[in-house]
């Protein structure tokens, strides 16, 4: 065993370089699943397909990154990770390629699920910095390619909407397989060799995912509520594009992907979430933050109320809001999760990560069919309400999770 520890590179301390890298590979990867989001309303209409059936383009990739963080991302604690993210890296460019040459739905939505699957290299690229960095170190490191992976997020949607509205929605794609492909050769150039931490089968190691939902109350909650505000999010992200494309608005892609702008507002100050947990305590932050998101959500209610140009603001406003919420909740619920069981981090990242994005999906879901049924009103109720389901989970019972912690 010794000398296959010795045939691995380790790295003393992590140069502001190879974290610069990281939080790229983290942000260009993770974009990958939100590409799609402003471009829906073009898309719908060159592919000749309703609201409702365009829906499923968001849906299924989001589907696909909760399947592939429960199915895939444990990975990282059984092989050597620098392997993991280069295949699931070139799986992620055919993917985008895939939908770029898509000849109509059916292949796209097939795209789109195989690009969820593939984009979970971003949930690798995460523990590695962790592991890289030294420990004095490791809470920056972790925080700076978050700040990335939550720029890839928001950003992507800027970029999408310009690139779609100059040279069509086929360019986002090839563009995006392109930068994933530069950033894969150079994380493979740059990083070292990560040694396996278990020895556990495949098998095993996902029957130890339950063991964990199982054990630890603090991380079934955090699980949950971050799944349900993250509903509200998908519900808003993923028929913005289709709501404005049409009355009263009648704006295109890149007006939809601006909006990402306002977003990035949230993901900037995710640092700052993390100076509010250790300083007030993370269960305050997950209240804090999900209070904020209902509490925009619900101000949206009032769009109907008020002039085209001011329900424009009005939306602007309530983006940066809501994302600022949801951003600091999962900052704080990584900071609970996290120091549930240092030993399998990976594994309890993967867990959390899941709850998110089934929401996710269930949201972008959700969303389109009330959009197509009862309207932009009705997406804003549901948002509404999955993020006060949220502050439920966090505010009841107060003790559930500090009692589960405290028995691990």
């Amino acid at each position: 065993m010794s000398s296959i520890q010795n045939s691995y590179v380790s790295a003393p301390a992590l140069p502001a370089s190879r974290l610069f890298l990281l939080a790229t590979g983290a942000g260009l990867t993770v974009a990958s699943i939100y590409y799609s989001q402003p471009m829906l309303g073009m898309l719908g209409t060159e592919l000749g397909v309703s609201e409702g059936v365009i829906g499923f383009v968001p849906t299924l990739t989001q589907l696909g990154y909760a399947l592939g963080l429960l199915l895939l991302a444990p990975l990282g604690d059984r092989y050597d990770r620098r392997n993991i993210i280069a295949i699931k890296s070139a799986a992620l460019c055919l993917a985008l390629l895939l939908g770029g040459f898509a000849p109509g739905i059916s292949m796209l939505l097939v795209a789109s699920f195989a690009t969820g699957l593939a984009a979970t290299v971003a949930q690798d690229i995460v523990p590695a910095a962790a592991t890289l960095a030294p420990e004095a170190h490791r809470g920056r490191a972790v925080g700076t390619v978050m700040t990335g992976l939550l720029l890839g997020i928001l950003l992507s949607r800027v970029v999408s909407g310009l690139v779609a509205e100059h040279w069509g929605w086929r360019s986002m794609f090839l563009v995006a397989a392109a930068s994933v492909a530069l950033v894969a050769v150079a994380m493979w150039r740059s990083l070292p060799r990560f040694p396996p931490t278990t020895q556990l089968a495949y098998g095993a190691l996902l029957a130890s995912l339950a063991g964990l939902w199982k054990r630890h109350g603090a991380l079934r909650r955090a699980a949950l509520a971050q799944g349900l505000l993250a509903m509200g999010f998908s519900a808003f992200w993923s028929t913005l594009a289709v709501m404005l494309h049409g009355a009263p608005f009648h704006l295109g892609a890149s007006a939809a992907g601006a909006f990402g702008l306002a977003g990035a507002a949230g993901a900037l100050a995710a640092p700052l979430a993390g100076r509010l947990a250790d300083r007030r305590g993370p269960e305050w932050v997950t209240r804090l933050g999900t209070a904020m998101a209902a509490l925009f959500f619900a101000a949206m209610l009032l769009s109907p109320l008020l002039s085209t140009q001011a329900s424009l603001w009005l939306l602007v406003v309530c983006a940066i809001g809501f994302d600022l919420g949801m951003q600091a909740t999962l900052v704080a619920h990584q900071t609970i999760v996290y120091g549930i069981a240092p030993e399998a981090r990976s594994r309890l990242n993967a867990i959390l990560f899941v709850g998110m994005f089934t929401g996710m999906a269930a949201g972008a879901a959700l969303g389109s069919l009330l959009l197509a049924q009862w309207g932009w009103i009705a997406v804003t109720l549901l948002a509404t309400l999955s993020s006060l389901a949220a502050l439920g989970v966090r505010l009841w019972p107060a003790s559930a999770g500090v009692a589960a912690t405290a028995s691990a």
